[in-house]
């Protein structure tokens, strides 16, 4: 998500879309930083590679530093020209929100908890009212308060005691996801000296409001791996384990049952699930296998009266099934079908009600929200009524109610919050986002369901949203965004700060590639491991079908990833770099290679279901020919802004910019080509909802000077 300028070759070539005053001297007198060649060879299965950028792997390297600060200092002289740019983006976008806003509260143990933002601050407050919306506020954090003095602020989980004396919460001043953890007494406002460094963020109370769990990672790799119990006031004595994760390829997460009478804890992969539980009423106690780890087996549990029931993919059920096992017999040869498994329809999740099943579905690519008496009577759907929206259960913690809260959105309609009532099927719409500013209103766009045809015929759908007129005549620009990975939904959203370029004449669009989850488990199968290539093929074809209905050409066509939709961009770029004008990859995943050859760098062994395991001849032949910086090749690139955190804990700075380091060697173009590394960020980059903007800004500038906007 950032920022960028027009060189002399490019306004020669694309004069069209080049703003003047962009002349050559500015670029011909700013050079960039030239990275030192170490050559590291690196070998595997008789296949030799050269890293000349290896050297880069070292933060506490001073030579590492000054190599950042240098691509940061030619970003930023490079890109002078659109400060007031930016800064007029960033009050535009800031101007659109509500500043003094507020969440819908709910209601939980006696009380309305609801967070809150003040006009003018970063963090939220969050907070809690006693009985009734009338009675005084009680501040639980005001995270403005806790970010005080820190560049990076997050306040990680946060967990009330079952006496609503207590609350168990954690914070990361780095932004790599390293949180320690604290427990603050909500009766007098003081920390006590129970304070837990190195937790993954969240933990859980037992029911005797003394005793809570929490899970830690491996120093190293980041890997979440120990479960253990502490007891308040226990801070000088070491605390129990509880359970170890010994299997690196399994990441562990606890929490507690919607009913209270659970505490649970997760181990997966992607591949493979496996629960255990815990009495809440006995802490000190044993935890219990639910159903023993099968590799493919993935279950979810969820706890109502004298059963569980069992969101799973248990007997070659694809697109996952829900079952039903009583609470004294949980192994798999108890379970019996509840809802069965159907071809054409993706079980995502389920809520339990007193009275009601909700299911969260998703067919041909479209969520629906289904429900299901328990008396078994009259089912039904709620009714969408367009194609491009998104739609899902929010915060529902009462089982005994007839109101089912969930979310809505489009991409032309802001995102509102609504209590369904699911006897009288009425609604209570409780919340809608608030577009500030006094010029939005959603009638004023189109959206649209496309699909492409991908290479082996496969029809490929993308969502699109632009302002009406439009003219189909190859002359917008249009920006492309896809993450196509992990098996994670990119479903319609509205975002007020993309009205920004929807305003200025840019066309959006989201392309739902093979990799995600959009159109059933298989569509991820089929982006994924030794078929992981279909995700960037995907993305080509959209792209090239976008420019064939002349929504955009060549010349005007952007395209957007971060993560791992980092590396689809990555791929795109080698593979069909003449197709986009500027590319925006955001910690782009792109030295597949020695990454995953690497099991010390933090989630690499976790990877393996996901990538392949290249210590497998087949995976690692399969990953070579894809890996983008192993496949730069002397060619021309688009214009391209790359962006990274210094702290990242899931893609590691140094592989963007071992990647930038080696294009600049390597490309034969004149294009821009930009390394912006947050030197006080990690993977989420800023942590503040204004500094979040700027960086918005930048990728936004970076968007509207390739096309000559400068306003």
């Amino acid at each position: 998500m950032k920022n960028a300028t027009v060189l002399a070759s490019l306004c020669f070539i694309f004069a069209t879309s080049c703003n003047k005053k962009n002349d050559s001297k500015m670029s011909d007198n700013i050079q960039p930083p030239v990275a030192k060649m170490i050559p590291k060879t690196l070998e595997k299965f008789g296949d030799v590679r050269t890293d000349n950028y290896y050297w880069l792997n070292d933060r506490e390297n001073p030579e590492v530093i000054d190599y950042l600060n240098k691509e940061n200092e030619y970003y930023q002289k490079m890109t002078a020209h659109t400060q007031t740019l930016q800064k007029e983006l960033f009050d535009e976008m800031k101007t659109r929100i509500k500043e003094d806003d507020s969440s819908v509260p709910y209601f939980l143990n006696g009380y309305f908890y609801l967070t809150r933002f003040e006009t003018g601050k970063d963090y939220p407050i969050y907070s809690r009212k006693k009985g009734s919306m009338d009675a005084k506020e009680e501040i639980l954090f005001d995270c403005n308060e806790l970010a005080k003095g820190q560049s990076y602020f997050n306040l990680g989980g946060m967990s009330i005691s079952p006496d609503n004396k207590m609350a168990l919460f954690s914070t990361d001043v780095v932004g790599r996801r390293i949180y320690t953890m604290q427990v603050k007494n909500l009766e007098t406002g003081e920390l006590l000296s129970d304070k837990i460094d190195n937790v993954s963020g969240s933990g859980v109370w037992a029911n005797d409001n003394k005793t809570f769990f929490y899970v830690t990672q491996d120093k190293k790799t980041l890997r979440s791996d120990k479960v253990y119990r502490h007891q308040i006031g226990t801070a000088d004595k070491k605390d129990p384990l509880v359970f170890e994760e010994k299997d690196d390829t399994f990441n562990v997460g606890i929490g507690k049952e919607k009913s209270k009478k659970y505490i649970i804890i997760e181990s997966s992969s992607t591949l493979t699930t496996e629960y255990q539980t815990l009495l809440t009423d006995n802490p000190t106690g044993s935890f219990k296998v639910f159903q023993p780890r099968l590799r493919g087996l993935e279950y979810a549990i969820s706890h109502y009266g004298d059963s569980f029931y069992i969101l799973t993919n248990k007997d070659n059920a694809t697109n996952f099934k829900v079952m039903k096992t009583p609470e004294n017999a949980t192994s798999k040869d108890n379970w019996k079908d509840l809802i069965p498994h159907r071809k054409e329809t993706l079980v995502e999740d389920i809520d339990i009600f007193k009275d009601y099943l909700v299911v969260s579905e998703r067919t041909n690519g479209l969520s629906k929200i289904r429900i299901m008496p328990w008396s078994g009577k009259d089912e039904y759907y709620l009714p969408f009524e367009i194609e491009t929206y998104t739609a899902s259960p929010t915060t529902n913690v009462d089982f005994d109610t007839d109101i089912l809260r969930y979310s809505y959105q489009s991409m032309g309609t802001p995102s509102s919050v609504i209590d369904f009532n699911m006897k009288t099927k009425t609604k209570e719409v409780k919340k809608e986002q608030a577009v500030l500013g006094g010029k939005f209103d959603k009638n004023n766009y189109t959206e649209e369901r496309i699909w492409a045809t991908a290479t082996d015929g496969t029809k490929v759908p993308m969502s699109i949203i632009y302002k009406k007129g439009l003219k189909k005549d190859g002359k917008n620009p249009l920006l492309l965004y896809a993450y196509g990975s992990y098996g994670a939904n990119m479903d319609p959203y509205f975002s007020s700060t993309r009205l920004t370029l929807l305003d200025r004449g840019f066309v959006y669009a989201i392309a739902h590639i093979r990799g995600g989850e959009e159109l059933g488990r298989e569509w991820y199968e089929n982006g994924k491991l030794l078929k992981k290539k279909n995700t960037f093929t995907d993305f080509i074809d959209c792209s090239k079908y976008l420019i064939d209905q002349k929504f955009t050409s060549a010349k005007h066509l952007y395209a957007e990833g971060g993560s791992a939709g980092g590396l689809l961009m990555g791929a795109v770029v080698n593979m069909a770099p003449e197709l986009y004008n500027g590319v925006i990859a955001q910690v782009p995943f792109v030295d597949v290679m020695t990454t995953m050859l690497d099991d010390t760098i933090p989630l690499t062994t976790g990877e393996y279901d996901e990538w392949g395991n290249p210590n497998e001849k087949i995976s690692y032949d399969y990953m070579r020919s894809y890996s983008p910086y192993d496949n730069v090749k002397a060619q021309a690139y688009p214009n391209m802004y790359v962006s990274t955190g210094l702290h990242d804990s899931q893609v590691q700075y140094f592989e963007p910019a071992k990647w930038v380091a080696k294009l600049r060697a390597m490309k034969t173009d004149k294009n821009v080509l930009y390394l912006d590394t947050n030197m006080d960020a990690g993977h989420g980059g800023a942590s503040g909802r204004f500094e979040a903007l700027k960086e918005l800004a930048k990728e936004f500038a970076f968007l509207l000077d390739l096309e000559g906007i400068d306003k």
